[in-house]
């Protein structure tokens, strides 16, 4: 059926604000611990996240519709859309300096119950982890704005190489034995974390010391993407000390590596076992749907600016969220990304889970999957 511009609305328009919900749990973690005076209402925010958007994923199901491409345009100008990603970052800093606040309150008044400190560290991890997806939303736009809001966000989890090693390294290597952040068949999340943390951080460095060095500059400079957002980091963290003292130091230390693990799990289930094949020349074919694992249930796509339509996202980067695509010739997940990063917590069961379907991806032959 063809459908004008004029005649089409996008049907998900007053659903994306929802995405602003994850930065405003702890929040709601905080008002049940006040009426509730027990440390277990801190665990609210990864109750939600991982308990209730999957329960919910699966009750509501699939929504694969595509925008028609003569409404493209128009949804990639409208504002609607890039505000709702810009109002994340405001809630992701109220979020940290509430956790900061939280923290210090309770050594003041007594010291930290351990159930109470864990649920804060990762309601605090999950709200910054999930602002990592929102950075890559606004780091592969060519607005400068974005860009730097991008960087923005990174900054509590430390994890600004991202933004350069994503953007130029992933996008480049993804699916091949190459990228540090393409998981091979076969490979724990627990034996690939190590490998792509280090190897992230490593390549980011490289690409933009090259980047600078031909330019005639040394890395050693506030022009280098990499030290520029990890300066983020340190002045977030110099004010943040300053405000509340250095006891809030394990806190941020500890909700980062919350963060930036949650991003490597997605990292871990985007791409396990695919691989981009060698052609003639000795090259590797084109990035194509073929090589990224989708999802397209309904309720984690607008917690996420759609990110599990990852396919369209490495073949268009500059296509913003909301006019990502599906294809039917994507692999598909057998779950949302909610339930898929608990699922690559425990490798038993996500070999049981998916091991056969990269082997079914590949008509059986294992020889042409990712295996390092």
């Amino acid at each position: 059926m063809d459908m004008t511009v004029d005649a089409w609305r996008d049907p998900r328009r007053p659903l994306w604000p929802l995405a602003l919900v994850v930065p405003a749990l702890p929040f709601a973690a905080l008002a049940l611990a006040v009426a509730a005076g027990r440390p277990w209402a801190w665990w609210l925010t990864p109750l939600v996240v991982f308990g209730v958007i999957p329960a919910v994923d699966l009750l509501i199901g699939d929504d694969a519709r595509n925008p028609p491409e003569d409404a493209v345009a128009a949804l990639q100008r409208s504002p609607y859309y890039r505000w709702i990603t810009f109002l994340y970052l405001p809630a992701q800093y109220a979020a940290l300096i509430m956790g900061c606040w939280i923290w210090r309150d309770w050594l003041a008044h007594g010291g930290v119950d351990p159930i109470g400190a864990a649920g804060l560290i990762l309601t605090v991890g999950i709200v910054n982890g999930v602002a990592i997806n929102t950075a890559h939303e606004l780091g592969h736009k060519r607005e400068s704005v974005e860009r730097w809001l991008s960087k923005i966000a990174l900054a509590p989890t430390g994890y600004g190489h991202f933004f350069v090693e994503h953007n130029r390294g992933h996008h480049v290597r993804v699916a091949t034995p190459e990228d540090p952040a393409s998981s091979r068949l076969g490979e724990s999340f627990w034996r690939f974390w190590p490998r792509t943390v280090a190897g992230g951080l490593r390549s980011a460095w490289r690409l933009e010391a090259n980047r600078l060095r031909i330019r005639g500059r040394s890395p050693w400079t506030v022009r280098n993407d990499v030290l520029n957002a990890w300066a983020m980091t340190g002045v977030l963290g110099v004010a943040l000390v300053a405000a509340f003292g250095w006891a809030v130091v394990p806190m941020l230390v500890l909700q980062a590596v919350v963060g930036f693990t949650l991003l490597e799990a997605v990292n871990y289930l985007e791409h396990y076992g695919l691989r981009r094949q060698r052609t003639g020349t000795g090259r590797y074919e084109k990035v194509d749907p073929r090589h990224s694992w989708n999802s397209d249930r309904l309720v984690t796509n607008v917690f996420l600016f759609q990110l599990q339509r990852h396919s369209d996202h490495h073949a268009n980067p500059l296509r913003r969220y909301q006019v990502l695509r599906s294809f039917d010739e994507s692999p598909q997940l057998p779950a949302g990304y909610a339930t898929m990063v608990v699922l690559a917590l425990a490798p038993p069961l996500w070999r049981r889970v998916m091991d056969h379907r990269v082997l079914a991806h590949y008509g059986g032959d294992a020889g042409r999957a990712n295996t390092g």
